[in-house]
């Protein structure tokens, strides 16, 4: 952790961290508005997450990340942009779903290039798992929308076989299977880097059922 990381954790956190507490989020409380409520979860370094917060102002933006380093980044950034529809969590997003957000409560949640976990042995380390999508499922509105992006493929086909078999989801692209990159989602340096060396990347968007 650098030391403008560290500086912003300790000045900032006050004004764009939420603290947890015991039971679930007002979002309307925490984030000061009521608005249509993105939830990223896994954001790194936090770039795209600001620049989406930065072109969509009419959306409310929360950040979920473990790692201190990208939080106090995004923290900084924030604060430099003087966003006021973007929030941080520190926390594991499993917990999070299950204890701080209540049932419809998302419009969106956003999951953009989560570890692969490539080796087969490592599989169940993987978030994308039955389990934690019934957790976002119930998060998530009716007509509310799971955003996943990955450039790796064994992970894409899992992803996609894994979503069709809840019941509560419908894959917007149809029988394309992947979306094009929603205009909504910025084109990282990463992202781009992969595609110059000629590395698919694939958006993957369910629509939770009942709308």
């Amino acid at each position: 952790m650098t030391d403008a990381q560290r500086r912003a954790l300790d000045e900032l956190w006050p004004h764009y961290g939420v603290d947890l507490g015991e039971g679930e989020l007002d979002f309307v409380a925490v984030l000061g508005r009521s608005a249509p409520v993105i939830m990223e979860i896994g954001f790194g370094n936090g770039e795209s997450l600001v620049q989406m917060a930065l072109a969509q102002p009419g959306n409310n933006y929360l950040g979920v990340e473990v790692h201190r380093p990208g939080i106090g980044r995004m923290l900084g950034r924030i604060k430099e942009l003087g966003l006021n529809n973007l929030k941080v969590v520190c926390g594991d997003a499993t917990e999070v779903l299950k204890t701080h957000v209540a049932k419809d409560a998302l419009d969106g949640v956003h999951i953009f290039f989560p570890d692969p976990w490539p080796k087969k042995r490592h599989h169940k380390r993987r978030l994308l798992q039955a389990n934690f999508i019934r957790l976002v499922e119930r998060a998530l509105k009716p007509g509310g929308r799971l955003h996943i992006a990955t450039d790796w493929q064994e992970y894409a086909d899992h992803i996609v076989e894994l979503m069709a078999s809840i019941q509560g989801f419908e894959n917007v692209a149809g029988k394309e299977i992947y979306s094009p990159r929603p205009d909504y989602r910025p084109l990282t340096k990463y992202e781009a880097r992969g595609e110059r060396l000629g590395h698919a990347v694939h958006d993957i968007v369910f629509k939770k059922r009942g709308e």
